[in-house]
């Protein structure tokens, strides 16, 4: 999702989201684990900022009230 996505999103929308991705993240590194090679993997770079992305314009609407 870009910035402006994000930033256009309803919290729970957010939060559903955050979830989606670290259970795409938890899938991606048991394959990395088990299988030792992925077909993309940048994407669990890719993932983890999406992560933080999401994680910040949370706490910044938190912050805002």
């Amino acid at each position: 999702m870009k910035l402006a996505e994000l930033l256009g999103a309803t919290l729970d929308e957010l939060n559903g989201r955050e979830t989606e991705l670290k259970r795409e993240m938890f899938n991606l590194r048991f394959q990395q684990a088990v299988g030792g090679s992925l077909e993309n993997p940048m994407r669990i770079r890719n993932v983890k900022k999406e992560i933080a992305r999401i994680k910040t314009v949370v706490q910044q609407r938190k912050a805002e009230g």
